[in-house]
């Protein structure tokens, strides 16, 4: 075979292979793009995508309309929140003023505890069950006396102090304790204290401190007072009123009841007198130095003849009985205690109204006093004498106490 005819016949067998490989790629190309196509255009579902149906474009619409309801739960749901908010608030309040309370009764039987533990003699008073009952009271009015008030203690339950039957139905009805308030003599179980006994035991309308009687030692007498008063009684307001100043009881009352919101409330007249520096005059301040230059005058405070205060106020005093600083005047020793403190003094001059026809005049023009005093006296002049004519003209009327409501 000559070398012509062997490559051609070589040639012919190359162009059949590669026309057989052609016709074979294209086959596999064309499956091929079959699978991928196939592949490629599978349901979105498979994807996880979903294709909307009927009740999501009514949603959407609902949407668009501004009236789906997860919105309208939104709204109702804002409104819950506020009211949730609000019904918190209370609870909160509720619960601060549950605590103060409990704060108040621990205090008041740590000052019981203390009077057995250091042995001092127990009031009567002390072993009544009035704390352990949780009976509540409006206001302890205390009533500011000494060994030789025998006369003024007398006029008092002649005119504005009910007595008997009456002193109880009054705690029992009103909310309202009335007690003289007096500590011992120098001598303990001498004629003074034994005639205080006895008194006491005609009337019952005594509260004996462990404090010892004198002039001097007003500013600890009325610090003994709140602290006993509020170891004995769970009162709203405690008061301390002089044994020569005229008081309507149930417009003391309802006067104090106005202000039960406020916690720290101290009421009265307030004053801010000037610090007498010099020694000899009445009220001389011995710690005068305290206040500044000479001239300078107090901070404001109510006068001595009668004030109140809340309960947490009388409290703090029980608490803190060992480091309060004793003034040698009692007004300016309450005023001091409370500096500092958030306290809202209140000045109410129906507190500190003069003697007719001051107290008269108002009470006829229907602003009835709460008490009726002489500031040239710091009561009631020669009051033994005087303080039934004072209760005539500008006393409110016994009805007056007994069918008010506070």
């Amino acid at each position: 075979m000559s070398w012509k005819n062997r490559g051609g016949s070589e040639l012919n067998s190359r162009r059949l292979v590669s026309k057989q490989l052609t016709l074979f790629l294209c086959a596999g190309c064309f499956f091929a793009g079959l699978l991928f196509t196939d592949r490629m255009w599978t349901d979105p579902e498979a994807k996880g995508l979903s294709i909307p149906t009927g009740t999501e474009d009514e949603q959407i619409q609902l949407v668009a309309d501004g009236c789906d309801t997860k919105l309208k739960d939104v709204r109702r749901d804002s409104k819950d929140i506020i009211r949730e908010v609000s019904e918190t608030r209370n609870a909160v309040q509720t619960l601060d003023k549950t605590i103060s309370n409990l704060e108040m009764e621990l205090a008041a039987a740590r000052a019981l505890q203390d009077s057995i533990l250091t042995g001092s003699p127990v009031s009567d008073d002390l072993t009544l069950p009035e704390p352990l009952k949780k009976r509540k009271y409006l206001m302890v009015v205390g009533v500011n006396t000494a060994f030789s008030s025998r006369k003024r203690r007398d006029s008092v339950r002649a005119t504005w102090m009910p007595q008997g039957d009456k002193l109880r139905k009054l705690e029992e009805e009103k909310g309202i304790i009335m007690r003289f308030v007096i500590g011992h003599g120098a001598t303990s179980g001498g004629i003074l204290d034994r005639a205080i006994e006895a008194e006491d035991r005609k009337h019952g309308d005594f509260l004996r401190l462990e404090h010892v009687e004198g002039y001097l030692e007003l500013s600890a007498k009325t610090k003994t007072y709140f602290t006993t008063a509020v170891a004995l009684w769970d009162a709203d307001f405690y008061v301390k009123v002089d044994d020569d100043v005229h008081v309507n009881i149930g417009t003391l009352g309802a006067t104090l009841a106005k202000h039960r919101s406020n916690p720290r409330v101290y009421i009265g007249c307030m004053k801010s007198g000037p610090v007498l520096a010099h020694k000899g005059v009445r009220y001389h301040e011995p710690e005068h130095w305290k206040f500044g230059e000479e001239g300078n005058k107090y901070f404001r405070h109510a006068t001595g003849q009668l004030y109140a205060i809340s309960k947490d106020l009388a409290t703090y005093i029980s608490i803190n009985q060992n480091v309060l600083h004793k003034y040698v005047n009692e007004d300016v020793s309450l005023g001091s205690w409370f500096i500092g403190l958030d306290v809202e003094h209140i000045d109410d001059r129906r507190l500190c109204c003069g003697t007719p026809p001051d107290c008269e005049w108002k009470a006829q023009a229907g602003n009835i006093c709460v008490a009726s005093f002489d500031w040239s006296c710091s009561g009631i002049c020669r009051s033994a004498d005087r303080i039934k004519e004072v209760h005539r003209r500008c006393g409110e009327g016994e009805d007056a106490l007994w069918t008010a409501s506070f």
